[in-house]
């Protein structure tokens, strides 16, 4: 019976420690300084002078992580894989313990992938790409609208421009892939437009009308449904800030109201005794 509270008192204290600044600016430096030593690992005279240190150092880092996931385990149990951010640590950590020796030596140029590791250890990054996940959805309505635009027009270019300038709009993969050029705005006035322009004089009026509506329109609104976006996660950490600061000062007061009565009941205990002792004399 004893040794259950005191194996969740130690849980608890694993939990609470794990979490701390110390331990956690610390995962972040060696994440950092992982990431360091895997872009020396690919200079050869690098590795021919200090590899043997270089590679101690990585398997150090390694192991630190290890514990690093093997402390939440102990400390959360099951309630460690109900966090995404969690399965994501633990994919990563797993593909660094495995050999990378044999059939599994392709999984030497996946360490890079340690450093993902700043995406689930850094808060504000950590914000920034469930703000982009969650405006997935509307970007998804917004890449439809773009492939829509890019069909007319490519199927507009393949009938104008094809039979002249076979290269660039004769099919329509080809001319879809030229406006994906003219979108970038990437030499598409002297390398595309003035040329056509040349044969089509009002070509010109097919290419800035795309401009506008791509380039200029619905790219801003990618840009606009990412800053929303990321605003209304903004709003919601504020509002959670908020919520534990009102819980935190109700608990608060809860325990000052307690202790205000317990107060109260130990002066009436004691007025109690003293009228008792005046009758008794």
């Amino acid at each position: 019976m004893r040794q259950a509270p005191m194996f969740e008192h130690w849980r608890e204290r694993a939990g609470g420690w794990i979490e701390s600044p110390i331990p956690h600016y610390g995962i972040i430096g060696l994440i950092i300084a992982n990431a360091v030593l895997l872009g020396l690992a690919t200079s050869d005279g690098v590795m021919a002078r200090a590899g043997d240190w270089i590679l101690g150092l990585e398997a150090a880092i390694v192991a630190i992580f290890a514990l690093e996931i093997g402390i939440k385990l102990f400390a959360w149990g099951p309630r460690f894989f109900r966090s995404g951010w969690n399965w994501f640590d633990f994919i990563i950590v797993g593909i660094s313990l495995v050999p990378t020796a044999g059939p599994l030596s392709i999984l030497r140029s996946l360490r890079i992938l340690r450093v993902l590791r700043l995406l689930s250890t850094v808060r504000r990054l950590r914000l920034l790409v469930e703000a982009l996940v969650s405006a997935i959805p509307s970007i998804g309505w917004i890449v439809f609208l773009l492939g829509l635009v890019f069909y007319i027009f490519g199927v507009m270019g393949t009938e104008l421009f094809g039979e002249r300038f076979p290269e660039w709009f004769g099919t329509l993969g080809r001319s879809m892939y030229t406006l994906f050029q003219v979108m970038t705005l990437e030499s598409w006035s002297m390398g595309i437009a003035r040329p056509v322009m040349a044969a089509y004089p009002f070509a010109w009026l097919y290419f800035v009308s795309f401009i506008l509506v791509t380039a200029f329109t619905i790219l801003n609104l990618f840009i606009g449904i990412i800053v929303n976006t990321m605003q209304s996660a903004h709003w919601e950490e504020e509002d959670e800030r908020r919520a534990e600061s009102e819980a935190r000062a109700h608990q608060e007061r809860e325990e000052i109201l307690e202790l205000l009565r317990r107060t109260d009941r130990r002066l009436e205990t004691l007025e109690r005794k003293a009228l008792m002792h005046v009758k008794n004399e």
